[in-house]
């Protein structure tokens, strides 16, 4: 396979306005995702929302496109800079990594472009890690996988994705926000409109398993630190 990482990005987020710019010692936060993205070896893109983000990634080296602001969401701004930098489609994968991790282990997009390499009939890989701690089953911003888990544990295909709380024995999966598409799977997830179960959960991946696509996870020793609010981007801060 060919893939191609897309880190979109915007600057209108919700709770923290302005995310992308953000200074962690000394680096915009779009720049450091990127960089720590180019450290898989594999070509990255930065998908922008904003003429400034597109300024300051190319500013310290980077590859990025402007993307219209007005687009739904990520995937959606990833197919368009997809369309706008490989319109012969060499690329037949992309990953589509979050912006607002930018310590992520540059493995985890490696790992989702294995993942679709070795299973012909996987449309999209993501990633799943142990919950953190109890408190995660309860939490309805900690999104949980349901996998059928392959006998190896490391591994496992996805039934549902849910913000509710699940109850049992057995492994809680947090779900990394992290997406491998096959580029035809690219194309049918955002050609289709919003789902009835993407809706009421407020998880777009729930869209993907009413087309009938299947999604399978890879499981890592434990999520990537994401900056959704201010008190993130003082621990990330520290971190770095």
């Amino acid at each position: 396979m060919n893939p191609l990482i897309v880190i979109p990005a915007r600057m209108a987020a919700t709770r923290l306005p302005g995310k992308p710019l953000a200074d962690i010692g000394g680096l915009p936060m779009i720049v450091r995702a990127f960089q720590q993205a180019e450290r898989s070896e594999l070509p990255v893109l930065v998908a922008a929302g904003d003429a400034e983000i597109v300024e300051v990634v190319e500013a310290h080296g980077g590859r990025a496109v402007l993307t219209d602001p007005a687009l739904p969401s990520g995937s959606d701004r990833v197919r368009a800079a997809l369309h706008a930098v490989d319109p012969e489609r060499r690329h037949d994968a992309v990953i589509n990594l979050q912006g607002d991790m930018p310590l992520a282990d540059p493995a985890i997009a490696r790992l989702c472009a294995e993942t679709l390499a070795a299973r012909p009939d996987c449309d999209i890989a993501t990633l799943v890690a142990k919950e953190a701690s109890f408190a995660d089953r309860t939490n309805p911003d900690v999104v949980k996988a349901v996998l059928a888990l392959a006998a190896d544990g490391r591994s496992g295909r996805a039934l549902y994705f849910t913000r509710s709380t699940l109850y049992g024995e057995g492994p809680v999966w947090r779900h990394v926000g992290v997406y491998g598409y096959r580029r035809a799977a690219l194309e049918r997830f955002c050609a289709a409109s919003p789902s009835a179960l993407e809706r009421r959960e407020k998880l777009e991946q729930l869209r993907a398993l009413e087309l009938g696509m299947i999604i399978d996870a890879a499981v890592i020793e434990a999520a990537p630190l994401s900056v959704d609010n201010f008190d993130d981007l003082e621990a990330v801060r520290a971190l770095a």
